[in-house]
């Protein structure tokens, strides 16, 4: 496994890539990793539906890591070719029940605005033992769902945060300071029409310092500039990665966002 330390760091802009083990085959899952790796992609998550369980997430994981490993070893041989080492694959989970072994982490997260306790504290108290069992490398983070919101609001009974709310995200943004969480999550839900405000984004970032992570909506470089010109860390996008089926296309068009929303660097 990899380390994972440098995922609550603030260095540059960073994009992650979400995969949803229910809407695609471990396989698809693996190249699509690749593609976002070899684009300049820092992180793979996984995880996001309510779809999704330890048997997808795992089979997915192990597929993925295989794939990376490979590619990493193949630039090796190459001595005109720079590797990094391999981009670490991280757990995202919706609930104690779609966990995997095989992970480099897992983000153990709070969803602070849910209304349901299982959200809050229960989800977590249920994977723990797990968790320490097998060793995952836990990255603890407060998690918030922004309007629209989306299944992700839905599902986890959030009280969403309005785009203009910025009173409320600050609030949040330094409760999560102070319960000692290391990264920051700001959700607009996935496909959401519309991504989190950049209001919302600046009020959160002059209120912690710890790493922000944006994603939900966000299908181009322009608007993950803004994003990050706003405070944001890390970007994340999963549903542009699901409708691009072509690999070849999709690193070609996540290189182009990650490349847009440097140039403020």
């Amino acid at each position: 496994m990899v380390g994972v330390e440098s995922i609550v760091s603030r260095d540059i802009p960073r994009h992650a890539l979400l995969i949803d083990p229910a809407d695609q085959t471990p396989d698809v899952a693996a190249k699509r990793a690749i593609a976002a790796a070899m684009a300049g992609s820092s992180m793979i998550l996984i995880g996001g539906s309510s779809g999704t369980d330890s048997d997808n997430v795992d089979r997915t994981v192990v597929a993925i890591r295989e794939a990376l490993e490979l590619i990493e070893w193949a630039a090796t041989q190459d001595s005109d070719v720079q590797t990094h080492g391999r981009i670490p694959i991280i757990l995202f989970p919706q609930g104690a029940n779609a966990l995997s072994p095989n992970a480099d982490g897992i983000t153990f997260m709070m969803l602070m605005n849910s209304t349901d306790p299982r959200f809050l504290v229960g989800e977590q108290v249920a994977g723990a033992p797990f968790i320490k069992r097998v060793g995952i490398t836990p990255i603890s983070m407060g998690y918030l769902i922004c309007a629209p919101g989306g299944k992700a609001g839905e599902v986890g009974k959030a009280d969403l945060i309005k785009s203009d709310d910025v009173m409320r995200v600050s609030s949040y943004a330094a409760a999560a300071e102070l319960f000692g969480f290391k990264l920051l999550y700001l959700e607009a839900g996935s496909g959401a029409a519309t991504p989190v405000s950049k209001e919302l984004i600046s009020a959160a970032r002059n209120s912690t310092d710890i790493p922000i992570i944006v994603g939900g909506g966000i299908r181009d470089g322009d608007t993950a500039r803004i994003a990050v010109e706003a405070g944001a860390d890390w970007i994340v996008t999963g549903t542009l990665g699901e409708e691009i089926a072509n690999a070849d296309d999709l690193r070609e068009v996540l290189s182009k966002l990650i490349s847009t929303m440097r140039l403020t660097m």
